[in-house]
């Protein structure tokens, strides 16, 4: 993947001291004299501290002023953090009420590589983005009842990929790296090892149950994530046939757009990217006309958008749309079926997003949302926000945090057009990645900038923002590059990495799990992945596990909420 050039200063600027000086007091004052507005002047003129060659006296001297003058007024005084801790106690005690509703919706987002340190990150940007210090902010998932922990790795692998998490999250059952949609006994690239090995999905369950049904993402809509959620597939890499091995073509196995348009015919919602492998190959695209990696894939001279037509009931109203103004002035309650690909290939960062052709993932979701809601039964809906993941592949990491921004949005979005009491939301994350900020940078601190000091070896300062490993790794005549130099508050800025790679990897630790609506606090504790499709389902009473659900039917009983209590206190050995 291309770097963008990096934007240097001239030496002259780098070492004008009567500027450092001179800003470094200005700043001062203004957090002494005028803390209320500290948050509006930093993202003003402490731009130009940032992007200045910075010495060693000037990180230390504004650390120290920061350090001494970030404390809200307020956070002076004990009785604000007890009051705040006794409301949270009372918040917490509310919840001994459980709600054991059934749950008529179900709503996953899913933040791909968004571990722990991403969401935290990602709080202090929105904060920041807000003209608040940041740290006490709160994300719409922090505001979730209910959190635990999910246990990431696959079967055959310590540090998991995208696929092998997805079939346990959406499937209830773990699976090798790379593989959808099927269980261990899979090998990757063999598809001889596929038949009789396939495992179906939540949005299979919820379909099977009467319920609509939805997918909504800014990767492809073949891409690991959702790809999960209807194919069956021994290599996640196979998004049209023109990707296969040939012996995988002569053995019978099918590519995951393919899958998409003929396992599952009748999901209502699908949005995302993914064009170009729904066309034959060299197909024109209908955006980028020019654009040879835009044009159509496929070897079997299918059209996909054609099919996917063509299987919808005369009677009912489906669309296809590849814009965002086509995608705003539909009527939802006109639409029955919506196919939106709104790119070739993965959906734009949002931070380079045209408003014009692409919708954001809040938009597609107010949509989806809209459509779906018309089942009197109910709906499952399945949201990525899969490029948080490419962000941090690539070292981008403001890319990455403003995936996580939108995404946000969404949860946000969602949230209004729902009710806890009949709608079960889950947030959480597939995998994390080696991403981290530290430094004992002062409150406020931009999430972005600078660490308040100096390395104690190579006397250079650097960024909060730093990877494990990734392409961010550079050398300049034999030291570590001087970040200073650089615009490291650029969109595209990749952070510094121990270790050189062309792209920055996974990490390994468990990610969260937050939920909120009935039975939510079924998801509490340490859980393996696989647990959290179980859960959903047994909310909503669908899927394999929907014996209590009888059990109060017949009964009389109006909802099996009772039943549902008593079973949920019951070891979850008994249960699952």
């Amino acid at each position: 993947m291309g770097r963008r050039r990096q934007q240097r200063f001239s030496d002259s600027d780098n070492r004008d001291q009567g500027l450092e000086h001179q800003l470094t007091a200005d700043y001062c004052q203004s957090l002494l004299f005028h803390p209320h507005q500290s948050y509006l002047w930093a993202p003003e003129r402490k731009q130009v501290l940032e992007r200045t060659m910075i010495s060693p006296f000037l990180v230390l001297a504004i650390g120290t002023c920061l350090t001494n003058s970030l404390v809200p007024e307020k956070e002076k005084d004990p009785k604000y953090w007890r009051a705040q801790a006794q409301q949270t106690l009372q918040n917490a005690l509310r919840l001994q009420k459980l709600n054991t509703n059934v749950a008529k919706n179900i709503i996953m987002f899913l933040g791909d590589g968004m571990g722990v340190s991403t969401v935290t990150a990602a709080r202090i940007l929105k904060g920041q983005l807000h003209n608040s210090p940041g740290e006490e902010s709160r994300l719409e998932m922090d505001k979730f009842p209910f959190v635990a922990l999910s246990k990431t790795y696959n079967t055959n692998a310590q540090v998991p990929d995208s696929a092998g998490t997805a079939t346990a999250y959406l499937c209830g059952v773990k699976a090798n790296e790379g593989t959808v949609g099927v269980s261990a006994a899979t090998q990757r690239t063999q598809c001889n090892t596929t038949q009789g090995n396939e495992v179906t999905s939540i949005l299979h369950w919820a379909k099977e149950a009467g319920k609509s049904v939805g997918i909504v993402t800014t990767t492809r809509v073949n891409h690991a994530t959702p790809s999960a959620a209807y194919a069956h597939s021994a290599d996640r890499d196979w998004y049209s046939d023109n990707e296969m091995p040939s012996e995988a073509l002569s053995q019978g196995c099918k590519d995951i757009a393919y899958q998409l348009v003929h396992n599952i015919k009748d999901i209502e919602v699908i949005m995302g990217g993914g064009r170009k492998y729904m066309f034959p190959k060299n197909r024109t695209d209908v955006e980028y006309e020019m654009d040879e990696k835009a044009r159509g894939t496929r070897l079997d001279g299918l059209n996909l958008i054609d099919i996917w037509k063509s299987f919808k009931p005369r009677h009912k109203h489906s669309h296809y749309i590849w814009n965002r103004t086509e995608l705003l002035t539909l009527d939802p309650y006109t639409v029955d079926y919506l196919l939106g690909l709104f790119e070739p290939g993965d959906m734009q960062y949002e931070l380079n997003r045209n408003n014009v052709t692409d919708p954001s993932l809040s938009e597609m979701v107010e949509m989806a949302i809209k459509i779906l809601s018309k089942n009197p039964e109910g709906f499952f809906l399945l949201v990525e926000g899969g490029r948080i993941d490419h962000g941090h592949h690539e070292g981008k990491a403001k890319q990455a945090l403003h995936e996580v921004v939108e995404m946000d949005r969404a949860i946000g979005q969602a949230g209004d057009m729902t009710s806890q009491e009949d709608t079960l939301t889950v947030v959480t994350a597939d995998h994390s990645h080696v991403f981290t900020f530290g430094g004992y940078t002062p409150r406020g601190n931009s999430i972005f900038g600078l660490a308040p000091m100096v390395s104690d070896t190579d006397k250079k300062p650097f960024t909060a923002i730093l990877y494990g490993n990734g392409p961010g790794y550079k050398v300049v005549g034999g030291e570590r590059e001087n970040v200073s130099m650089v615009d490291y508050a650029h969109n595209n800025y990749q952070a510094q990495s121990a270790v050189p790679l062309r792209h920055e990897t996974h990490g390994g630790e468990d990610v969260a799990v937050f939920a909120k609506g009935p039975m939510a606090h079924l998801l509490h504790g340490v859980h393996e992945q696989n647990y959290i499709p179980h859960v959903m389902a047994y909310a909503a009473c669908i899927g394999a596990n929907r014996d209590h659900c009888a059990s109060a039917s017949l009964a009389g009983s109006p909802s099996p909420g009772p039943l549902l209590l008593l079973l949920a206190l019951l070891p979850l050995g008994i249960l699952f």
